[in-house]
Order: C-alpha cells, then sequence, then structure tokens
C-alpha cells in the first residue's frame, strides 16, 4: 500500500508538470521551418492566360501572401518568440534521475579482531531521485537509494545485507521568488512579447500588401501610359500621312512637313520610354509577388486585368472617425501595450529579487535494512524486499523543519535590473507616444491625399472633355483647309496628357484608399487576411 502511494505521489508529478507546459516542441515547430530548403512558389501556373501572367488586385495579393520572401522572413519573429516562451517553462522541468553503481574492494587484516588474511567486500547501489519545481516556487525532491554490500568478513551478522533511504523534501521561497507572481513572471512576459511579435508582424503584412497594392496600380499606370502613347503616335502619323498627301497635292507648304515629322518622332519617344515603364513596373510587382522565383514566370510579361476607374462612390472619411478607428485597430499601437504591459511584469519581478532570501524547508526520511542473518545455529533469509518493507512501514522515521534567512548586504545586480526595467519602461512609454503621434500623421496625409485624388479626378474629367472637344473642332477645321496643322497637333498632344491625367489621377485614388485602409489598420479585415492561419 505505502509503495503504491509513493508510485502515486511520481504520476501526479509528471501530469502537474505536463499540465504547466501546454506548450511543446513538437507544436512550436512548424512544416516550413523544419523544411531545410524554402518552398517552391506556389499557384503562379495557375493565372497563365496566353503566355501572360493575368492578375486581378486580389491574385496579386494572395500571390504576395503565399510567395513573399520579406513577410517569410518577418514570420521568423514569431517562430523564436514561440521558443522563447518555450524556453521560459525550463525552470519547472521535472527531472529524473537514476544511478546504478558497483565497486569491489580487497583489504588485509590489520587488527586482531580482524584476524589476519585478506578481506573481500562487493558493494552495489541503485539510486532513484525526481525534483520538481512548481510555478508557486514550491521545489520538492523524492529519493530512494538501495545499496547491497557482501563481504567474507564475520563481523557483519547480515551478510550480504541490504540498506535503503527514502527521502522527501519539500521547500518553499516565502520571500524572493516565492509564490506564484515571483515564477510565472518569465512566463507572462514571454506570452506577451509573443503576442507582441504577432502585432508587429500583422503591421508588416500590412505595410507588404501596401507595397503590393502600389506596385499593382503602378503597373496599371504604366499600361495606360503606353496605351495613350500609341494611341497619341497613331494620331500623328495619321496627320503626318495627311499632311503628306497634303504636301504631295500642293495643298501644304513643304515647311509645314517637317513639323508632322517632328511630332511623330517625339511621340515614338514617348512610347519608346513607356514600354521601358511598364518593364520597369512588372519588375517590382514580380518582387512583391516572388514571381522571379520561378524562371519561366520571370520571362513572361505581367498583365493587370483590373481598371482603375472607380466603382460606385468614391470614399468619403473624415479625420476624426480615421483617427480613433487607427487608435482602436492598428496592429503597432497593440504591439506597444503589449510591451508597456510586460514592462511592467518585468518591474514587479525586479521588486521581488530585492527582497530577503526566506526558504521553509521540511524533509521526511526513512530507512531500513535487509539481509541473511545468520548466528551460526540459525540462519534467516532477507533481501531488498526485507528494506523497502521498512521503510514503507515507517518504523524507522526520521523528519524535521527549518527556515533559512540570506540576507545580502548588498544587492547591486536586483538595482540594476529594477533600474534596467524603470528606463525599458520609460523607453516604451515614449516610443508608444511617438507611434500614436505618427499614425497621427499618417491618417491625416492619407485623408487628405484621398480628398487630393478625388477632385483630381473631377478636374480632369473636365480637362479631358474639354480637351476632346478642342481636338474634335481642330480636326474639323483642317478638312476645311482653315487650320494650320502647328494646332491640330497640339490639340493632340492637350487630349493625350488630359487622358493620361484622368487614368493617373484614377491610379491616384485607388492607392489613396488602400493607403487609408492602411492608416487606419483595416487593410489586412478588408482582404479577409487572417494572421493566425499565415504562422501555422
Amino acid at each position: 500500500m505505502k509503495l503504491r502511494l509513493i508510485c502515486f505521489l511520481f504520476v501526479v508529478s509528471a501530469l502537474r508538470a505536463y499540465t504547466q507546459t501546454r506548450e511543446n516542441y513538437p507544436s512550436s515547430l512548424t512544416a516550413q521551418v523544419r523544411s531545410p530548403t524554402p518552398a517552391a512558389p506556389q499557384h503562379f501556373h495557375d493565372y497563365v492566360v496566353d503566355g501572360k501572367l493575368r492578375l486581378s488586385l486580389r491574385d496579386a495579393l494572395v500571390l504576395t501572401l503565399e510567395n513573399n520572401s520579406a513577410i517569410r522572413v518577418q514570420e521568423a519573429s514569431i517562430e523564436t518568440a514561440k521558443f522563447s516562451l518555450l524556453r521560459a517553462f525550463q525552470p519547472f522541468d521535472p527531472k529524473f534521475q537514476f544511478v546504478l553503481k558497483g565497486s569491489r574492494s580487497s583489504y588485509p587484516g590489520f587488527s586482531q579482531i580482524q584476524g589476519s588474511g585478506t578481506f573481500n567486500d562487493l558493494n552495489q547501489s541503485a539510486q532513484l531521485s525526481y525534483q520538481q519545481t512548481l510555478q508557486t516556487g514550491t521545489n520538492f525532491q523524492i529519493g530512494l537509494d538501495s545499496a547491497k554490500d557482501s563481504s567474507n568478513s564475520g563481523f557483519y551478522f547480515l551478510n550480504p545485507y541490504y540498506q535503503s533511504f527514502l527521502n522527501l523534501q519539500v521547500t518553499q521561497p516565502l520571500l524572493r521568488n516565492g509564490w506564484r507572481f515571483a515564477n510565472s513572471a518569465p512566463l507572462v512576459v514571454a506570452r506577451m512579447n509573443l503576442q507582441q511579435s504577432l502585432a508587429t508582424f500583422q503591421a508588416q503584412v500590412n505595410t507588404a500588401l501596401l507595397q503590393a497594392i502600389t506596385h499593382y496600380w503602378e503597373l496599371v499606370r504604366a499600361h495606360n501610359n503606353l496605351d495613350v502613347a500609341r494611341k497619341s503616335q497613331d494620331a500623328a502619323e495619321a496627320t503626318y500621312q495627311h499632311d503628306k498627301r497634303a504636301l504631295e497635292l500642293g495643298a501644304l507648304p513643304p515647311l509645314d512637313i517637317y513639323r508632322s515629322e517632328s511630332e511623330v518622332a517625339s511621340r515614338r519617344l514617348q512610347v519608346i520610354q513607356a514600354e521601358y515603364s511598364v518593364k520597369q513596373a512588372e519588375e517590382n510587382l514580380r518582387l512583391v509577388i516572388g514571381a522571379n522565383q520561378d524562371p519561366y514566370i520571370h520571362a513572361i510579361d505581367l498583365e493587370p486585368s483590373q481598371r482603375p476607374e472607380p466603382q460606385g462612390d468614391l470614399l468619403t472619411v473624415d479625420i476624426a472617425t480615421a483617427l480613433q478607428q487607427a487608435l482602436d485597430t492598428r496592429p503597432e499601437l497593440h504591439a506597444w501595450q503589449q510591451a508597456l504591459a510586460a514592462d511592467d511584469t518585468s518591474i514587479r519581478l525586479a521588486h521581488n529579487q530585492l527582497l530577503p532570501d526566506l526558504q521553509l524547508q521540511a524533509f521526511y526520511q526513512g530507512s531500513g535494512v535487509g539481509g541473511n542473518f545468520n548466528t551460526g545455529q540459525l540462519m534467516t533469509r532477507g533481501g531488498l524486499n526485507t528494506s523497502l518493507n521498512q521503510i514503507f512501514s515507517f518504523g524507522f522515521p526520521g523528519y524535521g523543519a527549518g527556515l533559512s534567512l540570506n540576507l545580502p548586504i548588498k544587492n547591486r545586480a536586483a538595482q540594476a535590473d529594477l533600474g534596467t526595467a524603470l528606463v525599458t519602461r520609460h523607453r516604451d512609454l515614449y516610443s508608444a507616444q511617438q507611434a500614436r503621434e505618427q499614425i497621427a500623421q499618417e491618417v491625416s496625409n492619407a485623408v487628405y491625399q484621398l480628398e487630393q485624388a478625388k477632385m483630381s479626378i473631377a478636374a480632369a474629367k473636365t480637362a479631358l472633355d474639354l480637351a476632346q472637344k478642342t481636338l474634335t473642332a481642330e480636326q474639323r477645321k483642317a478638312q476645311l483647309g482653315a487650320e494650320n496643322v502647328f494646332f491640330q497637333l497640339d490639340a493632340q498632344t492637350r487630349a493625350a496628357n488630359a487622358e493620361a491625367t484622368l487614368l493617373s489621377s484614377e491610379v491616384d485614388y485607388q492607392t489613396a484608399v488602400a493607403a487609408l485602409h492602411n492608416a487606419t489598420g483595416s487593410l489586412l479585415q478588408d482582404y479577409d487576411v487572417q494572421i493566425s492561419e499565415l504562422t501555422k
């Protein structure tokens, strides 16, 4: 029965250790981290149409989340924080030790009591020990030692004899490192650091998505500028062919043909510049979505399928509402809240380390002995079972308790730790304030940028309408022979510039909306991105 009790204590200790450690190595280690090679690029070939990578904005964001190397690098900070939390459980890890020893010795007799001759002794021992520290600071140790000794000496009335000892010891700190807070504080800080890493990673994903959105619309802008430049070139070439025919018929002075030729050359240069702008915009977007990881995808053209024209009513928001939303949802502020909470915990822990070290100790020990008893006339046999039964029958108990006080005259290391914790909190307070100020500025700039983009669209539409009417009028005059070629070419240029300006204003509006959502912290929600899914 007593043996069962000791086994039950071992099982309870093991279960308690298990329940303390919800975090473990297998659950913390992801398949991506375990792999010695980077993951292959995903799903690019699903978007290849007619030899081109045709992407909507959402497609580009999905590919960014799946293949962007910078996001994977930033995600490693979360993995590091997870293992830092696992490491914080180290003081509460149970320890089990088993030691088995054996030794043989011989020695000559050296007294009249022993007699002459050579004496041989064989000693064999086994030790089992288990120790555990709980989050209350309570440390308990259980040890079971057994030894067998056999000798050819005639002075042992038990030969061989078995000796066993059971030791139970419990130590509870009462001041320094005492009770739950002082021992669980590193775990609390580690969990806060993990939450801070998650919030920081969310902000970094926000930035990566904003970068992808910006590069996507810049590619749309580049394609639109190329289309406008090509239409302008076609218009200039049509005018040149008309003027060339007029020159052949004698209806145009010879010197006026050079203006048309010059305009064709100038607009051909604009087409060349627009084509290289498209190439550069493609490379920027390829880098963000990870298309450079696949040689085939890297070699084909990118074709954005989304048009920049706003759908529905233009977005309207006031600064106060946007700022309040940003203060409620921006992940950077949540990260600083976690940092300040961790600072307060560290300060409380540093104060605890300045306390005297007062510990209460209690112990129990039991012993037993067994062996073959031989008086020459009577012999009884005993062994290890006899010694263990004596232990668990509490026939030879020993117990006691005590207090120990360690009062350092100076504790400069603990004082320095407290000072460092206070300085860290002071720094984080102002860093959080600086983050709020920066967010307020970002929100204001985003709202102003949005308003500017909306007014630019309205003005650009008016300018394009007037430029197209002017071009129509100039073309009509040219057909009637009442207009100089200069005015027609100038009208073509103005119409092309007005069309490019409108398209650019629409792109600016799309990027301004994305910048506003990023400033208010709603960018991930707008595209249904879950950080928990990214970090599995």
